[in-house]
């Protein structure tokens, strides 16, 4: 014991001793079925544990390997190796030590391995990088007792000489968060168990999800509240503004819950239909369902899904709200294992929804130091912030987050109120403009965030044109109104905007209805202020500041805007403690 003590305290000085990019070879492990295990007899999980983790420890520093983290996520074990050879050998006589062993639990402990060889980087005492990322989503479809190789690991494997070892091709597959599928091979040897189920890839479950071509950044949380919602609920609506990232989210929880509907999953895009009545029709397209003479295309619909266990995500919802409703109540009452998950920009209005609205990512305060420092790690913990340098590099490879750019980098995703497309939008003008330069001129946002991606909604290439979709969608009082709340710069509420905004055919009885309309448009923001005296809980209403000037840019075109600012200067005065003489 001590001996093994010191060899791996020497491996540990070594690892921290390393540059802060290597190629390494990763093994990441994890036990099968832990959480009944835990639960069914906790006392024998914690001694098969301690049991667990003696055994990989010395099978890996015997050969060569360091442990970076001996407890990660659950029950899990994460190390590396200089030599491909040697992590596959450590793996092998590991699942036999392991299989070997006497459990104390009531079942033994089957563990899956997964392997992959890439560059990382080393920080904080742990290694960060798409190649880490990689390794555990191949661990996550494999087996307990199993050993999966991505493509690089077997490449190298072939040229070395490791006895007894040999390789399944198991084909492609795609996993979420990565944006290419992997090839998969499957560790075969006497000592290994050689048949186990297929593997728990997104190939695995039937479903029409497309594939990620860039990188998802941040939302652990908000992925872990919609997965607990919808378990909670059959119906459950993504609203927020346009370009918050609705369909992104939906679409990255629809992939990690595969398993969970064996009867498939199946993304309807709703963006492009113009016509309501072709609704079913759509719906039935992406299911496979044919119509038939002389039935309602719905009733087919519900004979079909009503045996089935399955999740339809119906995307943009928004402009076809009614019809979307109906549908969705039809289906609901009649087909029990069908779960829905809508987005769009205002909620379906039906019994038994449950509306979630996706707030925008997480940014530096303007009062925090993070906001105006140089420590681009600070910087580097906000998802906004991420999200712009990520897409910079993709339009600029040598774009580096910096101690110089840090703090306009901030400030944009500040004032582009930490919208994703927005953001998205900004980081793809690095080609020509420094983040100082682009920060300086976010009060033309409109002119200056454009050109978006050639093969993406029409509303999604341009800002303008994002605001836009949200804007036509509204009545003419709405609209009315929504432009004329744009006068308050620092939000406002009920009573001011009922003072202020009144007038021209919209009584001070009618601003409330408007108002709550416009929030279930997710164009204005509700906000509930700290209990007052006498038990009273305001709520504040405010705009983002980029639908506030687009807000402002319509009012002047209406010429109503003189009127609304000198409407909104003779309130502005009772706000203070003091009267102007």
């Amino acid at each position: 014991m001590p001996d093994r003590l010191f060899g791996l305290a020497c491996s540990w000085v070594a690892l921290m001793a390393e540059p802060r990019t290597r190629t390494v070879t990763f093994l990441l492990t994890d036990v099968e079925g832990s959480t009944a295990l835990w639960e069914a007899d906790p006392a024998a999980m914690r001694q098969a544990l301690a049991r667990h983790d003696a055994l990989l420890a010395d099978g890996i520093a015997e050969h060569g390997g360091v442990v970076v983290k001996s407890r990660g996520e659950g029950d899990s074990v994460f190390a590396v190796f200089d030599m491909a050879s040697d992590a596959v050998t450590a793996a092998v006589e590991l699942q036999a030590s392991l299989q070997a062993a006497a459990w104390p639990t009531a079942a033994p402990l089957r563990v899956r391995m997964a392997l992959h060889t890439g560059e990382a980087q080393w920080r904080d005492g742990d290694y960060f990088g798409p190649a880490v990322n990689r390794c555990a989503r191949l661990r996550a479809a494999a087996h307990g007792g199993q050993i999966l190789l991505s493509q690089a690991t077997a490449d190298l494997l072939r040229d070395s000489q490791t006895d007894g070892v040999g390789l399944r091709a198991l084909g492609e597959h795609r996993f979420r968060d990565l944006a290419r599928p992997e090839a998969v091979f499957q560790v075969v040897h006497p000592l290994l168990p050689g048949e186990f189920p297929p593997l728990g890839s997104l190939d695995a479950h039937p479903n029409n999800l497309p594939r990620e071509l860039t990188s998802f950044v941040g939302r652990e949380r908000e992925v872990d509240e919609v997965r607990r919602l919808l378990v909670t609920t059959r119906l459950l609506t993504l609203t927020g503004s346009g370009g918050v990232g609705k369909t992104r989210l939906s679409q990255r929880v629809a992939a990690d819950l595969g398993p969970s509907f064996p009867d498939g999953i199946w993304l309807v895009e709703l963006a492009g239909l113009g016509d309501p009545s072709l609704l079913a029709q759509v719906v039935a397209s992406v299911l496979g369902v044919r119509e038939q003479p002389g039935r309602a295309l719905l009733d087919t619909l519900i004979d079909v899904l009503r045996p089935r266990t399955c999740l339809l995500l119906l995307d943009n919802c928004e402009h076809l709200v009614e019809a979307c409703a109906a549908l969705a109540d039809s289906l609901l009452r009649a087909c029990p294992g069908l779960i829905l998950l809508a987005t769009s920009r205002e909620p379906l209005g039906i019994a038994g929804e449950t509306v979630w609205r996706v707030p925008p990512l997480t940014m530096p305060d303007a009062s925090g130091d993070a906001a105006t420092s140089d420590d681009t790690s600070a910087l580097a913990q906000y998802e906004a912030v991420r999200l712009f340098e990520e897409r910079a590099r993709a339009a600029l490879p040598a774009f580096t987050l910096t101690g110089q750019n840090g703090p306009a980098v901030a400030q944009i995703c500040r004032r582009l109120d930490g919208i994703p497309l927005a953001i998205e939008l900004a980081a793809a003008r690095v080609r020509g403009v420094a983040p100082e330069q682009l920060a300086d001129r976010l009060d033309d946002r409109f002119r200056l965030l454009t050109g978006g991606s050639r093969t993406a909604l029409a509303r999604h290439q341009t800002l303008r044109a994002l605001v836009d979709w949200s804007y036509e969608l509204l009545s003419e009082p709405e609209r009315v109104l929504f432009c004329r709340l744009s006068v308050f710069a620092g939000g406002w509420t009920l009573d001011a905007a009922e003072e202020v905004c009144s007038g021209g055919g919209i009584e001070p009885a009618d601003i409330l209805g408007l108002l709550l309309q416009l929030v279930d448009r997710s164009l204005v923001l509700a906000e509930e202020q700290p209990i007052q005296a006498g038990g009273l809980s305001p709520v504040r209403y405010r705009l983002l500041e980029t639908l506030r000037q687009y807000g402002a840019e319509k009012l002047r075109d209406t010429g109503d805007a003189l009127v609304l600012r000198t409407r909104h200067l003779d309130w502005s005065p009772r706000l203070w403690p003091f009267q102007a003489a």
